[in-house]
């Protein structure tokens, strides 16, 4: 198998989580290169010299930028342990959960770098989000008002 290399943050973000555990999903071993953003590197700009972001992987010497675009790349390389149901309406449920995290999950990433009003705004959001999945994508309450406030 020819090397794979992850490029990414110490401190991660979400589109970086993902690529993680597709990979370790799949069963596909890489290297973590770490990436200091806010000192970038040769590698790191030579591989993904349009956005100049994270993560990029890097496999037998070819790099795949974007978290989504490397995901379709991991699904199409590695089939093994698909990440998605092989049913074709189950896979559409799953790509609009997936869609909807895209959009409202920023929410609850926001909550870390907040404070005062900011902070209670992103909290009203993320619990809004929350409570929209609870209700219709998960089948069974998990999230409500008491437990995440508690």
């Amino acid at each position: 198998m020819a090397e794979v290399k992850l490029h990414g943050a110490v401190l991660p973000s979400a589109f970086f989580y993902r690529v993680i555990w597709a990979l370790k999903l799949k069963g596909v071993p890489y290297e973590f290169v770490a990436e200091d953003l806010s000192n970038k590197s040769a590698s790191l700009l030579k591989y993904n010299p349009v956005h100049k972001k994270i993560p990029v992987l890097v496999h037998g010497g070819k790099p795949v930028c974007e978290s989504m675009v490397i995901l379709e790349y991991i699904k199409e390389t590695w089939p093994q342990n698909p990440l998605m149901p092989i049913n074709p309406y189950d896979r559409a449920l799953a790509r609009f959960w997936i869609k909807f995290a895209e959009d409202k999950g920023v929410a609850v990433w926001k909550m870390f770098s907040s404070t005062g009003q900011e902070l209670q705004s992103t909290m009203k959001e993320a619990l809004e989000m929350l409570q929209t999945v609870e209700e219709h994508g998960l089948g069974e309450k998990k999230f409500s008002m008491e437990t995440i406030l508690a």
